[in-house]
Parts: structure tokens; C-alpha cells; sequence
């Protein structure tokens, strides 16, 4: 993958870092932090430098957020109650009440969860499918996810272009990091999990 992603850079330059972004926040298993750190040493060998690199990874990744975002508010309002009243939302348990709750705490809290977690591995990707489905506005979610990627983005560039042949042990350093945003997001479908037990019990213990 390593290797894939350093030959379309070396390639295909700023338009390389946005289509490979892009694809990253889609698919979050591609390494961004190989992404942005070898950007960075591109800056130190090549005519492409630190502002260029950031911006146009900024791009790719407000891109990727926002399909993730229309996919997530093409699911609201008719289709989320349609999903939730429907066989799935019976059988996982899912009542309209604990969803609109849980907007509700996405409309409190989702400007600082959604520029926070663009600094957190994986969930900085996910992230935009909730913003979508609560209905965040668009305007909001563009300016809090660019302000997000940018920070991260010139970060790792900086750091990249900082660490020049050595940025592979930066993008060595972060894989360790990138442990903890999987941590965050396992420890919460634990919990999701956990939740969904304990209702159901008390739903067949109800009965």
C-alpha cells in the first residue's frame, strides 16, 4: 500500500495528494500519515512546497467529507424513521425516543466533536456520517471540517518536510498514534454493544 501510495505521488504531484486524501477519508485504512509526511519531504526535493501540499490535501479532504456527510443526511429525516420503525430497527431494538436524543447531543456538541475528531485517526473520517445524518449545518460542517483538516494536514506536512529522508520514521510514529483513534472506536461499538445487550434483556425480561 506504502509503496502505491509514494508512486502516485511522485507521479502525479498535488493532484496526487487530493485523489489519494480523498480516497483516504473514504476509506480510512489507507495510511495518511504516509500521505502527508512524504508530501512533506516532496517539499524538500521537488518544486512542490509546504502551502501547496496542505491546501490541496485540505481539498481532498473536505471532498471525502462530504460524501460521507450526503451520505449520512440522505438517510434523514423520512428514511432514518423509516429505518427505525422498520424489521432492522425491531430487531436491533431501536425506538425514535434514544435517536432524537441522540441528535439532540449531536446539535449540542457536534461543532467541537467534528473539529476535534478530524485530528483522531479513522474517526476523523466517520465522523461526517453522523454530522450528515443529524442534519448539521452544511455551512458550519464545511468551515469546522476544513479548519480540522487543515491543522492536521500541516501538522504532518510540517513534519514531513522537517524530517526530510527520515520522514518514514514520522509516519512510523503516527501508525503508534493512529492506535489510539482504533482504540476510540473500539471501545465505543463495545459499548454500542454492551447497551444493545443490556436493552434487549431488560426487553425479554419486560416480557
Amino acid at each position: 500500500m506504502q509503496d502505491i501510495v509514494i508512486k502516485i505521488m511522485n507521479e502525479y504531484g498535488y493532484l496526487g495528494i487530493i485523489f489519494l486524501i480523498f480516497i483516504e477519508n473514504i476509506f480510512p485504512p489507507i495510511p495518511s500519515e504516509v500521505i502527508l509526511t512524504f508530501g512533506g519531504f516532496l517539499t524538500t526535493c521537488t518544486v512542490m512546497n509546504v502551502p501547496g501540499v496542505v491546501v490541496f490535501a485540505t481539498v481532498g479532504s473536505v471532498m471525502g467529507a462530504f460524501l460521507l456527510y450526503y451520505l449520512g443526511y440522505f438517510l434523514s429525516p423520512s428514511r432514518q424513521e423509516q429505518l427505525i420503525n422498520g424489521k432492522a430497527g425491531k430487531f436491533l431494538h431501536l425506538k425514535m425516543e434514544s435517536f432524537q436524543k441522540g441528535q439532540s447531543w449531536f446539535e449540542k456538541h457536534g461543532n467541537t466533536t467534528v473539529f476535534f475528531c478530524r485530528f483522531i485517526p479513522i474517526i476523523r473520517s466517520v465522523i461526517s456520517v453522523p454530522a450528515g445524518m443529524a442534519g448539521m449545518d452544511i455551512g458550519k460542517f464545511t468551515i469546522l471540517t476544513t479548519l480540522g483538516s487543515f491543522g492536521w494536514n500541516l501538522v504532518l506536512v510540517s513534519l514531513g518536510a522537517w524530517a526530510g529522508k527520515s520522514w518514514e520514521k514520522i509516519a512510523d510514529y503516527m501508525k503508534e498514534y493512529a492506535l489510539v483513534g482504533k482504540g476510540i472506536l473500539i471501545a465505543v461499538v463495545v459499548i454500542w454493544f454492551w447497551r444493545f445487550i443490556k436493552r434487549k434483556k431488560k426487553t425479554v425480561c419486560g416480557k
